[in-house]
């Protein structure tokens, strides 16, 4: 899952939707210095990767990916579900988009001292450029993996792979619906067995 899928997957409570936007930013061991609620918000973003790896739909999602691009296809198919759940944002949450996304960026913004660095360098270009909202666009998603194949030091099969998700639209979004209404039951069991507070 990508920054809107982990955002919303994370619930209503501001700590677990910044542990969730931080998650892909946090590796290894959780900083010493995390309040102990966003650390269960990165916790809870790992438990969802864990989850969408090994979940059916996900797994055919990464199956429809060409052999070519099949070693980042988990990247590929984070993205695909991102634009799937922002064109279709209406049916999971009653808050707008719009209105969704500039709230995560000011969360992320008021919270600043907590982001890990490369968060907070990006934090600028995310909320002017609107990222969360512009997922909708499925020209948005191919030049989003346009930039991430430029950034990556190692050669990678990810330039031009947004023409995947307009090759097999209908198989990747009705695996989207599969999954993401599995992925919302799972992060909810988690935040519930994980108790009050």
């Amino acid at each position: 899952m990508n920054f809107l899928a982990h955002a919303w997957l994370a619930g209503e409570l501001p700590a677990d939707r910044l542990g969730g936007l931080m998650g892909d930013f946090v590796k290894g061991m959780l900083p010493a210095g995390l309040p102990p609620d966003v650390a269960e918000g990165v916790r809870l973003h790992r438990r969802i990767d864990v989850f969408a790896e090994t979940h059916p739909a996900f797994q055919r999602s990464r199956a429809r990916v060409s052999p070519e691009r099949r070693r980042v296809a988990g990247v590929m198919v984070d993205m695909f579900y991102d634009h799937f759940l922002a064109l279709h944002w209406d049916r999971f949450h009653g808050v707008p988009l719009e209105h969704f996304s500039a709230a995560m960026y000011a969360l992320m913004e008021a919270n600043g001292g907590l982001l890990p660095p490369r968060l907070a360098a990006i934090l600028p270009r995310m909320r002017e450029s609107d990222w969360l909202g512009s997922y909708r666009s499925a020209d948005v998603i191919g030049m989003a993996l346009d930039r991430m194949a430029q950034r990556l030091r190692r050669e990678n099969p990810l330039t031009g792979s947004g023409a995947e998700l307009l090759a097999d639209y209908a198989g990747f979004e009705a695996d989207f619906f599969e999954f993401i209404a599995a992925a919302e039951a799972f992060a909810a069991d988690c935040r519930a067995r994980r108790g009050p507070g």
